[in-house]
């Protein structure tokens, strides 16, 4: 997707990737256009009028009371920018700042703002061009929307602070806008509440998350089968009509993967050999069951988020009728739930991951592999302390399971009493997918290692398709300890970019 096209009625979530990740052009429809003109229109005639309309002729939250003269109207749109714009931290990836920019310029174009239409297209400008604002960690409390990394995307916009270049150097963003040709925008009435007042770094986040979750519990799948194998499990218990009588969808679609990947295997169905076992163990058995909980939890997020990128966020908002109106749409509750919700399910299957990849390492419960899956135990650690890594991993995950949204700290003088903290929710998803990452790569790196191990029996194409092209990428396979950092960092990047995925799909077709 090379460009993409503003209406009035929302954007896809494909939209959001294209543009924060794949950096593709935005352009406004000639619908758009013209919703923002007709807004704009009605935004002109109220701060016309004597009388107070909050957000065109009044301050802003606790000090709404008082209403402004014409004279000092453009001052206070240019003020609640500057001092909203109080971020502090470390500053937040480009992908999110454009996905944020992006979103709010969605809402404008939604012709709900009274925004005119030369603003909208500044913003355009300002993507199209790549530059991106520099936006800081902290400064969102999810309500009104995420103020302050929508505050130093408007202070760009006014040719005011820094951003970072197309070529990653960070300037002051007057600078950048002259180099690119783009005049800085002079703010008029209701336009710098308008570009603040919005979900949109917390709904891009999710999105971005949504992404990046599809890949990674296809490949949590992967990793699970190629666990039992092994271990010498048995598929049996992936039977489709064991999953249709619990008609989970999430459970079914796992299962099914397993199954994919499992079938022509060697190596599953031994558990009746050298130390029978009528069941194998949770960790094992019950693979579809939570990584499908989590397939369902991503679908209901993913229907919240359709949601909330068909929504016009903004307060108050230019109503059809030609109304002005103030509402609480800014709050990020319904997004900041799903959030949390994520994080608690992405917890959980690093939980189930990780006990798979101890049962490996233990000779007691491993049922004939080598203890650590080491070359000479003893002399050799084996895979001991990337068990260890993996442990650290999920257990940073567990803290990170704890919901942002359950907290909420009264600001703006307790007119703003309750805050959704969504922009918190999205930040530690952000660090979970990376952590849920990392804890599959070394699942992969012990599962694909112990089934080489097994001598004499012969794992499934899929599996095999999987040890050949892990290697391939440079990761070792079984032998005397060495520096296991560089390994673990090339499994990693191998799940990251969807090259597990696609070597397993190559032998079962597509998996869910």
């Amino acid at each position: 997707m090379d460009t993409v096209v503003l209406g009035t009625t929302g954007a896809t979530a494909a939209d959001v990737l294209a543009v924060a990740r794949a950096g593709a052009r935005v352009e406004l429809s000639e619908e758009a256009v013209a919703a923002l003109a007709a807004a704009r229109e009605i935004v002109e005639a109220l701060a016309a009028k004597p009388d107070p309309v909050y957000g065109v002729s009044t301050g802003f939250g606790a000090l709404a009371t008082r209403h402004i003269s014409q004279e000092l109207r453009t001052r206070l749109q240019r003020n609640i920018v500057r001092s909203h714009a109080a971020g502090m931290g470390p500053r937040v990836e480009r992908e999110v700042v454009r996905a944020l920019m992006f979103l709010r310029l969605k809402t404008v174009c939604s012709g709900r703002t009274g925004v005119r239409p030369e603003v909208a297209q500044t913003m355009a400008d300002l993507l199209n061009a790549g530059i991106t604002p520099v936006v800081h960690e902290y400064g969102s409390l999810g309500c009104s929307g995420d103020l302050a990394p929508l505050s130093h995307c408007a202070l760009t916009l006014m040719g005011e602070g820094d951003a970072e270049g197309p070529d990653g150097v960070v300037r002051p963003a007057g600078e950048l806008l002259a180099a690119h040709g783009i005049a800085p925008v002079e703010l008029r009435e209701k336009e710098g509440l308008a570009l603040l007042n919005g979900t949109d770094g917390m709904l891009g986040m999710l999105v971005m998350a949504l992404a990046d979750l599809e890949t990674l519990y296809t490949s949590a799948d992967i990793t699970a089968a190629i666990s039992l194998e092994a271990l010498l499990g048995t598929d049996k218990v992936l039977a489709p009509e064991l999953h249709a009588i619990r008609p989970h969808p999430g459970q079914g679609a796992s299962a099914a993967n397993m199954l994919a990947v499992l079938k022509g295997s060697g190596l599953t169905g031994h558990h009746q050999d050298d130390a029978p076992r009528v069941q194998d163990a949770y960790s094992v058995r019950c693979a579809p069951q939570v990584a499908g909980a989590g397939r369902d939890t991503m679908a209901h997020a993913r229907l919240v988020a359709e949601r909330e990128l068909a929504s016009a966020v903004d307060n108050p908002v230019v109503l059809a009728d030609g109304r002005v109106e103030s509402n609480g749409n800014f709050h990020g509750a319904p997004v900041a739930y799903v959030l949390d919700f994520l994080a608690i399910a992405v917890a959980d299957l690093a939980s189930i991951a990780e006990r798979r990849t101890d049962r490996l390492l233990d000779k007691n419960r491993s049922h004939g592999l080598p203890p650590f899956l080491a070359d000479d135990a003893g002399v050799d650690s084996g895979l001991m302390i990337a068990q260890y890594t993996q442990a650290a991993l999920v257990s940073e995950l567990k803290r990170l399971a704890v919901p942002a949204s359950a907290d909420s700290i009264p600001s703006s003088a307790m007119q703003e009493d309750h805050v959704s903290m969504g922009w918190s929710a999205a930040r530690k998803l952000r660090t979970a997918v990376d952590n849920l990452t990392r804890v599959l790569a070394v699942e992969l790196y012990a599962g694909t290692r112990a089934v080489e191990l097994r001598e004499g029996l012969t794992p499934a194409p899929a599996t095999r398709a999987v040890i050949e092209a892990v290697r391939e990428a440079g990761v070792e396979g079984p032998g005397p300890d060495r520096f296991l950092s560089p390994d673990l960092a090339l499994a990693d990047a191998f799940v990251r970019d969807g090259r597990l995925v696609a070597a397993a799909q190559a032998v079962t077709g597509p998996l869910a």
